[in-house]
C-alpha cells in the first residue's frame, strides 16, 4: 500500500514538473515575437526579381511586453549588428551606433551617430529605407524620420519615409554608368587601385557615387577602405572641371594616425581624379579653402591624367 502511494506522488510530481515545463516554454514563446529586419541584397544578379532590399528573421521580446519606444531601439539595435545570413550585408558605414528613438504619436525619430553622415546618393536612400521598412513593422509607428546627431541631413530630397514610399527594384532607376578607379587598402596594407563600373540613379552624380563606393565597397576579403569612421566627407561637387570634396574637422580625433589621414586624403584625390570629367581636385574643410587637415598638408591637389 505504501509502495502504491509512493508511486501516485512520482507519478503527480512527474504530471505537474512536465506541466510546469510546457507552461514555461508556452510563456517564453509568449514572450518573444519574430521580427524582420532588412539589408541589402549581397548579388543582386541572383535576387529574385532584382530586388536591392531583402529580410531576415530576428527574434525579439513581444510587442506588448514594453513601450514602443523601447521596441524600435531594440529592432534598431538589431538591425545595426548586421545581417546573420551570407547573402545580405549591411547598410551602414561602419561605426554607425543608435543614439536614441523618440515616438510622436505614430512618428519615429531616429538618432544616428556620426558615420550615417557618411552616406550619400543611393546609398542613403537604401539605408534610409532599410530602417523604415523594419521599424514600420511595429504597429504604432507609421512614418520614421532619421537624424544624425540630433540634425537633419539638408540635402535628403525627403525628410519623413513611409513603408508605401519604398521602392525595392535594384535596376529601376539606374540611368547611367560610370568607370572608375577606386583606391583601398590591400591585404599588405597598401593603397591600391580597384578598378569598378558604378551603377547611376536619378538624383546622383559622378562624384557622390564615386565617393559612396569608396566608402563601402564592397572590397574583396581582407581589403578594406582607406577611409576611416572620422573622415567624414560632407559634400562633394564638381564646378568647371574641378571637384571639391568638403571635409568635417569636428569628427577628426586629437590623437589623429598621420598616416591613416594621409592615406584618406590620398585615396580620396586620387580617386576623385579617376573621373574623366575631373581635371583637379580641391579639399576643403568645413566649406573653406585650409592648409592643414588632420595634421596633413592640403597644399598639393591631384591632378587628373588623361
Amino acid at each position: 500500500m505504501r509502495k502504491k502511494r509512493i508511486l501516485c506522488l512520482l507519478l503527480a510530481l512527474t504530471l505537474m514538473l512536465s506541466g510546469c515545463a510546457a507552461a514555461a516554454a508556452a510563456t517564453a514563446a509568449q514572450e518573444e515575437k519574430n521580427c524582420q529586419l532588412y539589408y541589402l541584397v549581397r548579388d543582386l544578379d541572383r535576387a529574385a526579381g532584382g530586388d536591392a532590399i531583402a529580410s531576415e528573421v530576428s527574434t525579439l521580446p513581444k510587442e506588448s511586453d514594453s513601450p514602443t519606444g523601447t521596441q524600435a531601439e531594440e529592432l534598431m539595435n538589431a538591425l545595426l549588428s548586421g545581417p546573420a545570413g551570407s547573402d545580405l550585408q549591411s547598410p551602414f558605414p561602419e561605426g554607425t551606433r543608435l543614439l536614441g528613438v523618440e515616438i510622436r504619436g505614430s512618428h519615429a525619430k531616429v538618432d544616428l551617430s556620426s558615420a550615417y553622415r557618411n552616406l550619400s546618393g543611393i546609398d542613403l536612400t537604401l539605408a534610409d529605407y532599410c530602417i523604415t521598412l523594419t521599424l514600420t513593422q511595429l504597429s504604432a509607428i507609421r512614418s520614421v524620420s532619421i537624424l544624425v546627431r540630433g540634425q537633419e541631413l539638408s540635402y535628403r530630397d525627403s525628410q519623413r519615409f513611409r513603408p508605401k514610399d519604398v521602392l525595392l527594384s535594384s535596376t529601376e532607376d539606374v540611368v547611367a554608368t560610370v568607370d572608375v578607379t577606386l583606391y583601398a587598402i590591400d591585404p599588405e596594407g597598401r593603397l591600391t587601385a580597384v578598378p569598378r563600373t558604378l551603377d547611376l540613379y536619378e538624383g546622383d552624380t559622378q562624384a557622390e557615387a564615386l565617393v559612396a563606393a569608396l566608402r563601402q565597397g564592397p572590397w574583396d576579403r581582407d581589403w578594406r577602405s582607406a577611409l576611416p569612421d572620422w573622415f567624414v566627407i560632407q559634400s562633394v561637387w564638381l564646378d568647371d572641371g574641378v571637384c571639391y570634396a568638403n571635409l568635417l574637422s569636428s569628427t577628426v580625433p586629437a590623437d589623429t594616425d598621420r598616416e591613416e589621414a594621409g592615406l584618406a586624403l590620398q585615396a580620396l584625390r586620387d580617386s576623385l581624379a579617376s573621373l574623366d570629367s575631373v581635371q583637379e581636385v580641391r579639399i576643403l574643410v568645413n566649406g573653406e579653402l585650409a592648409q592643414y587637415y588632420a595634421g596633413i598638408s592640403l597644399r598639393t591637389s591631384a591632378r587628373a591624367t588623361q
